[in-house]
Parts: structure tokens; C-alpha cells; sequence
């Protein structure tokens, strides 16, 4: 059930201004651990997250945000490049006084990830990159993506939006009433449709080739790096995986088996378990 598995916790939800940018946030753990900051996929928002939060609070600072464009944070109205949401997390984390972090992105999230550890080495302290786009540009693919993500909101309906949660599960029974009604009040926001399409423009061709992530930038990666893919990933093969790893040095990979884009929800207990290893230096 959705925020059940928060409800036992401590967390903080609300807003931050980044660089004028209101940017939902939901924050938990406390002390002197380094801090970890969740990044969702395209068109998704910090519940992609919600049974990750507190198993890593227990040990770290946790952030999870809504990102530009998505969720309930603010939505400019103009396209949203991967250099664009590297700037807002930038943003963001000045404004909380976070000069270096954990980071793991699902997806785009991931994409943004390794384009921030590329950009700016010094602030990120270890790398996750989960299902991570920014080396495929497969065109039936984006269009899948695109198609079923605008239906999502230009006429938004719970079916529909059921139908986008259940492309990114092996399982489509893994996406709950909860979930849906969740995201429907996203994407039912006045405005979401057209800052849909400025998300969605990364799965146009042109847009997403000047985009992708040179193999000779992975190779610049200084931060520790984990690449978590699945079995039955939607967006790319395990080879997509396998090469994140071979270029960025000293990367680990590990699959997860029976998943699809979702590990860190689909499989929540396996995800945390091998996620905080790799944090905590236990593997």
C-alpha cells in the first residue's frame, strides 16, 4: 500500500527552492551520515522510492525529490534536456548545503547521475545508475514510452495510467490501486500535459542522440560506481548494463533477476539489501 511503508518512520515532506525552482522533497534519517539522493525515471516522482526510504535512513541522510518538470515541482515551460535536470539537482543540492552526495537514479534518473558525476566529480562521493538511460536510442522503444505517457495525461483516466505504471513491471500485478491513484493526481494537475512533452522530448531522435552519454565520458567516472540492472528490463538488454560497467572504471554489475524498471520497488527487500552493501562498503 502506498506510504504504508513510511508510515512506521520519521520523514519530512515538503519544498525546496531551487535557484527558484519549487522542488518537492521528502527528506528522512538523521545525524552525521552522508547524504543520498533518490532520482525517479521520466514522467515519475519520489513514490517510485517509497520502500527504499527508510531500510537507507536507518544508516544515511536520504533525499528524495520530485524532479524538474515532474511530480509536483515546478514546471518551466520549455523542454527539459538531461544538462537541464543536472542543473536543477545541482540547484538543489546547494540550497540544503549538500557539496557532496550518494546519488542513485532509476532510468532518467540515472542518466542524470552519471551526466552529474561526469560534470562535477567533486560532488559525488559513490554512483548508482539503475537501469540508467543515456546509451540506447532504440526507436520502437521511445515511442512505446512516448505514446504511452502522453495518452497518460492528455486525457487522464486511471486506466491509462495504470498501463504506463505496468510497462515498467515484470510483473504488472506489482502495481497497486495505490500507486495508480497516486500518479493519476499527478498527471490530472493542470498543465501536466504540456510539461509532459517537454519531458517526453528526450525520446524524440534528434533530441535524445545529442544527448547520450559518450563511452570516452563513462571513462572519466572517478566515483565508485554500482550498475544495478534486471532480467527483464523493458528499456535495454543486460548488454546495455554490461557496457555501463566496462567503461566506468572499476564499476560493479549486478542483475536482478524477475524485474523489469522498477528493481528498487519490484523487489524491494534484494534492491535495499545489495544498494546499502555497496554504500556502507559491507560487500
Amino acid at each position: 500500500m502506498l506510504w504504508t511503508d513510511l508510515a512506521h518512520g520519521e520523514f519530512r515532506l515538503g519544498y525546496v527552492d531551487a535557484q527558484g525552482i519549487r522542488t518537492r522533497c521528502l527528506s528522512a534519517g538523521r545525524g552525521d551520515g552522508p547524504p543520498l539522493v533518490f532520482l525517479h525515471g521520466s514522467g515519475g516522482h519520489l513514490e517510485a522510492y517509497q520502500r527504499n526510504i527508510l531500510p537507507h535512513a536507518a544508516h544515511l541522510r536520504v533525499f528524495a525529490l520530485d524532479m524538474l518538470g515532474h511530480g509536483f515541482t515546478d514546471k518551466p515551460d520549455r523542454d527539459y534536456e538531461i544538462d537541464d535536470y543536472v542543473d536543477h539537482l545541482v540547484a538543489f543540492c546547494d540550497a540544503l548545503h549538500l557539496p557532496q552526495i550518494l546519488v542513485s537514479g532509476e532510468s532518467l534518473g540515472g542518466w542524470v547521475a552519471a551526466r552529474l558525476a561526469i560534470r562535477h566529480p567533486e560532488r559525488v562521493a559513490k554512483l548508482v545508475l539503475n537501469t540508467a538511460g543515456g546509451l540506447t536510442a532504440n526507436a520502437a522503444v521511445m515511442e512505446r514510452l512516448r505514446t504511452l505517457s502522453l495518452e497518460a495525461v492528455r486525457n487522464p483516466d486511471r486506466a491509462a495510467v495504470r498501463r504506463r505504471l505496468e510497462w515498467l513491471m515484470h510483473d504488472p500485478r506489482t502495481v497497486t490501486d495505490d500507486l495508480v491513484e497516486m500518479r493519476y493526481l499527478i498527471y490530472a494537475q493542470p498543465g501536466m500535459a504540456r510539461a509532459m512533452e517537454h519531458i517526453m522530448c528526450l525520446q524524440l531522435m534528434p533530441v535524445r542522440e545529442r544527448n547520450m552519454i559518450p563511452l570516452a565520458d563513462l571513462r572519466t567516472i572517478a566515483a565508485p560506481t554500482l550498475v544495478v540492472w534486471t532480467s527483464h528490463d523493458p528499456t535495454g538488454k543486460v548488454e546495455v548494463g554490461e557496457t555501463f560497467a566496462r567503461e566506468i572504471p572499476g564499476a560493479r554489475l549486478v542483475v536482478m533477476d524477475g524485474c523489469g524498471h522498477w528493481p528498487q520497488f519490484e523487489d524491494a527487500p534484494a534492491f535495499n539489501r545489495l544498494h546499502l552493501e555497496f554504500l556502507l562498503d559491507r560487500s
